[in-house]
């Protein structure tokens, strides 16, 4: 599946491409701040294809291929499908000569991004809507059996743009906006429950300032299942203050086989 012109330029709007550059940026800045990470990413999900054996996997999130060994699942896997809302060039360039993998451009999250648009996105600060009633929050549905599913840190962006311009277009309050997230993270993980998959996500931020103290926020919202399989670890996300906020930031990471 390809975007629509139309649709591209609603995710130029929203900043789906400056995020995606974003994301690669941080990782550049952080140097080897990223390394254990990205290893217990990799490390688990070929557990969970030595545990499972599927003749196709489809990733959810793939982005950079940061986390995800593709030479190593290429080797195992008949089908592999690297799904996410916008394909990097060099992540096209480098996929290409591996027959067996394939691009699919899709809004994981169902069409939350064009309906998010659609009701809220050309208000102005004037005409702001007075809550977020109107926003059906929808559920992704494949076209294809999808095979085993990685899940892979995209649980919690999933509404990261569509609430940036949530809280600049509308009223909501932040009971509000945090149930949108919560309705948003249960129905995806409701998705991935149906197939063989692997879950991996962030959950819980913890800031440390230059005195120490620390303060904690979570990120996901709802359960994360127990899975068969699971295990914890911490990201370094910020290791080097690349926000250059006075304040470190590290993520607890959760990873699941369901």
């Amino acid at each position: 599946m390809t975007h629509t012109p139309s649709y591209r330029r609603i995710l130029h709007k929203m900043g789906y491409y400056d995020y995606q550059q974003g994301l690669i940026y941080r990782h550049l800045n952080q140097k080897n701040g990223w390394d254990s990470h990205l290893e217990h990413c990799r490390n688990f999900i070929l557990k969970a294809i030595d545990l499972i054996n599927p003749e196709k996997i489809t990733v959810y999130g793939s982005g950079w291929l940061l986390e995800l060994p593709l030479a190593e699942m290429a080797e195992r896997v008949k089908t592999i499908i690297l799904a996410d809302i916008v394909h990097p060039p060099e992540v096209i360039n480098q996929t290409a000569k591996l027959k067996n993998v394939k691009l699919a451009e899709e809004d994981i999250s169902g069409g939350l991004i064009e309906e998010v648009w659609k009701i809220a996105g050309k208000r102005t600060f004037l005409n702001r809507l007075t809550s977020l009633k109107e926003i059906l929050i929808p559920e992704y549905q494949p076209v294809d059996d999808p095979g085993m599913v990685i899940s892979l840190n995209i649980l919690t962006q999933l509404e990261v743009l569509p609430e940036k311009l949530l809280r600049k277009k509308t009223k909501a309050t932040g009971d509000e906006l945090t149930e949108f997230k919560r309705e948003i993270q249960e129905k995806h993980i409701r998705f991935i429950k149906n197939y063989n998959s692997v879950l991996i996500t962030d959950y819980a931020e913890i800031f440390t300032d230059l005195k120490g103290a620390e303060v904690e926020q979570k990120t996901v919202v709802t359960a994360v299942p127990d899975g068969k399989v699971r295990e914890e670890w911490i990201w370094d996300f910020d290791l080097l203050h690349a926000d250059y906020n006075k304040k470190r930031s590290v993520f607890k990471v959760v990873a699941v086989i369901l």
